[in-house]
């Protein structure tokens, strides 16, 4: 990106960040012709790639021409400024989309540095739980989370890729945690699956089977996959309300407030929080990652 298109998409982005009456402002603002000439010239300086510290600089760069002394010279209005910018843009359509990209990366920086902290502060909530269902290799060198609810449609369209990596990945461990969100029948399934995990059923089998059948999955459901395993709906009716079914769905709530997380599934890895079913690829990719450099993406080989 050439340093004019930064210095123009910056103007251009105060413009849409409400910050338009700085430029447009009559001539008392005190921003006339030179003014403009020379916040573009420290602009054109800038680093190439736009973040959020060139375009913050931009702006106090602006709003010190703004509280100066009225400037000689001709003054830029409205009239005068947008037709430029609308000009130069159509000329440039691109460049609204790399500047957004570039702030989006420092937001997800951010983001990120957030979550790893949180992880952090809940690592013994997320990983040593005796109620967490354990899947896979108890030992392994990746551990995948899974906080879901069994009436979620991603849930179930993404539950075949957990199958998969199950399946042929000998050294990944799995660990499900029941976060129902979506409706009392979500929290009456979650229960009963507390209940399965406790009574060492198979777990798998019952939540395979809860997801692979039709409509909302209820507790008549829940109830009748677990009586297949060889468990007492009956006794499942009288244990589901007890405090310490109820304890295990509260630390799931519980932690997702800390981590911020409010939508099924939502995966953890590493430092990463992941929400929303992403598909076998970026998940595979990811497990990749946590073995090659002990983060979910790694850093380009600067010899390569």
């Amino acid at each position: 990106m050439s340093r004019l298109t930064l210095a123009l998409a910056a103007a251009v982005l105060l413009l849409g960040a409400g910050l338009a009456f700085v430029l447009v402002r009559p001539a008392d603002s005190g921003l006339n012709e030179a003014a403009v000439r020379n916040i573009v010239n420290k602009a054109l300086t800038a680093p190439a790639q736009p973040n959020e510290s060139a375009i913050r600089t931009i702006v106090a760069d602006i709003l010190a021409e703004r509280d100066a002394p009225p400037h000689s010279g001709d003054e830029l209005d409205a009239a005068t400024l947008n037709p430029m910018i609308e000009s130069y843009l159509l000329e440039n359509p691109s460049i609204l989309q790399r500047v957004s990209d570039a702030l989006r990366a420092e937001v997800r920086a951010v983001e990120m540095a957030q979550a790893k902290t949180a992880l952090a502060a809940m690592r013994t909530q997320i990983y040593e739980d005796p109620d967490n269902v354990v899947l896979g290799n108890s030992e392994g060198d990746v551990t995948l989370v899974e906080m879901f609810d069994y009436n979620c449609g991603y849930c179930r369209s993404a539950m075949p890729d957990m199958a998969t990596l199950l399946a042929e990945d000998p050294n990944l461990k799995v660990i499900l945690k029941e976060f129902p969100i979506l409706s009392k029948d979500s929290d009456d399934a979650a229960r009963i699956g507390v209940l399965v995990r406790r009574a060492q059923a198979d777990y798998w089998a019952f939540h395979e089977t809860l997801f692979a059948g039709r409509g909302q999955v209820t507790l008549d459901a829940a109830l009748k996959a677990a009586q297949e395993l060889g468990l007492n709906p009956v006794s499942l009716r009288l244990e589901m309300g007890t405090p310490s079914v109820s304890g295990v769905i509260d630390r799931s709530h519980e932690l997702a407030q800390a981590l911020n997380i409010s939508g099924t599934p939502t995966y953890i890895i590493g430092d990463e929080i992941i929400p929303g079913a992403i598909g076998i690829e970026q998940l595979r990719t990811r497990i990749a990652n946590m073995r090659a450099c002990g983060k979910t993406v790694c850093e380009p080989d600067p010899a390569s």
